[in-house]
């Protein structure tokens, strides 16, 4: 095992791994300081950096984090590792790859992608400002496809999310409405369930399926049930769109989410069989954050960034339509406050692009974090800015079922007026179909509109 040193000040600084100096090197956040890996001062974090700075990239095929026999996402990331698109930055440090990529243009970082390891990507977004991880993953375009086309340049698509504590059909129906009349739902209509029960998650996916058939809207349904469940409901012939699971970066972590590759090969394969999607074959959506495999104790000492980055990994294995962070979902014990959820927020949408996955977010905080409105406005107009491909929406930002703090549709609606984007296209194209399309590509505002038919029919 290598030691990496620094000497700063006149001090010099030992790290004895190379999973020790990604850590030191990593900025602030209290989940590195819970778990006892965060660097002992700011000097030494420097130190770490400028040490980090001086290690070539090919060092993290020869050095894994977590040991290849006992992990078998280290064994996804090497064994798929593509030398030939590493070619071109095989030679550069991380400093060095740093430079290229503020160089690069969008078809070399798309060409280099799947070259690159996520402790590679980890480890440059550790030694990058906030403003070079927007400028990078602002040329990164990652395009996919089922019923809508999600990563277009110049659009950002909208998960809407009506989630209810008790699923009940008014109360879904009612946030449903709520987002399309605002122009929400071209990425995907996806509820977190109140129950994994079969029954309930079924009843969910017709309500959405009758919805979408009904008004021809061109989106996909998804209900956030356990990977099982939705391979038990395809079985059964129910309307499942996208699969989905939350993911995490170790193989430890992954069996605490009851999760396993071969179990998600299978729901893979199960989706891409029924063949509903219209303009893509992008079946699997995806969730991740940082802290998730600290929460399970399953980190193997690893900074909860870089694990964070190996959970896009797995991901990519399966070329899912989306993948987004929930970024400050899991608490400040990991992520404290506002400006350390940013930070995240920019290092998971600049890591995933750099993967070659098409990341969006759930920009958002529990109520016992040390945050509010002003910062979900701040992250939101960065990671638009960055070429996020989606962001999440609630009823007035405000999730009733899982009691946190996101944006609202209305938050689209401004990101979309200020920066000029536009929705997925099959969506914009049906948005004007049904009269809810302004002249200025905004969303018009209607009183007594046919949609409203949703609301009365489920309500009674």
């Amino acid at each position: 095992m290598s030691t990496y040193t620094a000497t700063l000040g006149g001090e010099r600084h030992r790290f004895g791994s190379l999973a020790r100096l990604l850590a030191a090197a990593s900025p602030e956040r209290s989940g590195d300081r819970l778990a006892g890996l965060a660097a002992a001062s700011a000097r030494e974090r420097v130190a770490a950096r400028w040490a980090l700075a001086e290690v070539p990239l090919a060092t993290f095929l020869t050095e894994p984090v977590i040991p290849y026999e006992g992990d078998d996402v280290t064994r996804l990331i090497l064994d798929t590792h593509d030398a030939a698109a590493f070619g071109p930055v095989a030679g550069l440090t991380v400093g060095e790859f740093r430079e290229w990529l503020l160089a690069a243009d969008s078809g070399a970082l798309a060409a280099v992608a799947p070259g690159i390891t996520p402790e590679m990507a980890a480890a440059v977004s550790k030694l990058m400002g906030n403003a070079d991880l927007v400028a990078v993953a602002r040329k990164v375009r990652v395009v996919t496809a089922f019923r809508s086309t999600i990563g277009l340049p110049g659009r950002l698509a909208t998960r809407l999310q009506p989630n209810h504590p008790t699923d009940d059909p008014a109360g879904v129906a009612a946030a449903l409405l709520d987002g399309l009349l605002l122009g929400s739902g071209d990425a995907v209509i996806g509820i977190n369930p109140a129950t994994d029960s079969p029954r309930a998650v079924r009843d969910l996916l017709d309500l959405l399926e009758g919805v979408i058939t009904r008004y021809a809207i061109p989106t996909q349904s998804c209900v956030l049930c356990h990977v099982t469940t939705s391979v038990d409901l395809m079985e059964r012939g129910a309307p499942v769109d996208l699969v989905f699971q939350s993911i995490a970066g170790t193989q430890a972590a992954n069996a605490s989410f009851g999760v396993t590759l071969g179990l998600l090969d299978e729901a893979y394969e199960a989706a891409l069989a029924l063949g509903r999607g219209t303009v893509g074959d992008n079946v699997m959506y995806f969730e991740t954050g940082q802290g998730s495999a600290l929460s399970a104790d399953a980190h193997h000492g690893v900074d909860q960034q870089t694990v964070e980055a190996r959970a896009y990994a797995v991901a990519r294995r399966y070329r899912p339509l989306l993948v987004n962070t929930v970024v400050g979902f899991i608490g400040p014990e990991y992520l404290y406050d506002g400006r350390q959820i940013l930070r995240a927020a920019l290092e998971d949408h600049f890591c995933g692009k750099l993967l070659g996955l098409p990341m969006g977010l759930d920009i958002c905080y529990t109520n016992h974090a040390d945050a509010d409105d002003d910062d979900i406005a701040t992250m939101l107009t960065m990671l638009a800015v960055a070429g996020a491909s989606f962001v999440i929406c609630t009823p007035g930002g405000d999730d009733i079922m899982l009691n946190y703090q996101s944006a609202s549709y209305h938050d689209a609606l401004y990101l979309r007026e200020v920066l000029g984007l536009r929705p997925a296209p099959e969506f914009e194209a049906w948005l004007e179909s049904v009269g809810l399309l302004a002249e200025d590509g905004g969303v018009r505002e209607v009183g007594g509109h046919p949609l409203a038919a949703i609301g009365r029919e489920l309500a009674a």
